[in-house]
């Protein structure tokens, strides 16, 4: 199985439960299983986590040339994929506007469409309440059979450990 990692994994897990600081361990471990190929991130999603302060700790970690090459997917995302993320996962008639708040996840989506057992992981809890742009990764990803997972339910079952070792 290959895990596809949203922007909200890093940047939640680094400004609450494993702070790069606090627990290196994490880190260390992600960059681990992006090397050995378990987990990666899209360029796209990729470049969400760049763009966050300069002064970031994380957006420093994954500039890292090590950690960016570990966990970056090398595909190029199919462009009638992602439409059909926006228009099956979200609606078929977006408004421009509506289609800028999707951010980057209909390439996250789109890359999780593009092979076998692959995972969505993210910090987005279902709404199936919600509608159009306002979807959530999980319920988009339900709505085209692509499974999903949280951080945590990651770390189960990949094993992590703050003492594991290489």
């Amino acid at each position: 199985m290959l895990y596809l990692l949203d922007a909200n994994v890093l940047i939640t897990a680094n400004n609450t439960y494993y702070a790069i600081d606090q627990v290196p361990e994490f880190w260390e471990w992600l960059a681990h299983q992006g090397a050995g190929g378990s987990i990666k991130m899209p360029l796209e999603v990729i470049e969400e986590v760049k763009a966050g302060s300069k002064e970031d700790r994380l957006v420093e970690w994954i500039q890292n040339d090590g950690n960016h090459d570990a966990l970056l997917l090398k595909e190029d995302v199919d462009p009638i994929l992602v439409q059909n993320v926006v228009n099956n996962g979200y609606a078929n008639d977006l408004t421009d506007d509506e289609i800028a708040q999707l951010g980057r996840d209909p390439f996250l989506v789109a890359h999780a469409m593009a092979g076998d057992e692959r995972c969505v992981v993210t910090t987005e809890v279902s709404k199936p309440s919600k509608i159009r742009q306002n979807r959530k990764v999980p319920d988009v990803c339900t709505s085209l059979g692509i499974e999903c997972r949280n951080t945590f339910e990651l770390t189960r079952v990949l094993g992590f450990r703050t003492s594991w070792k290489r």
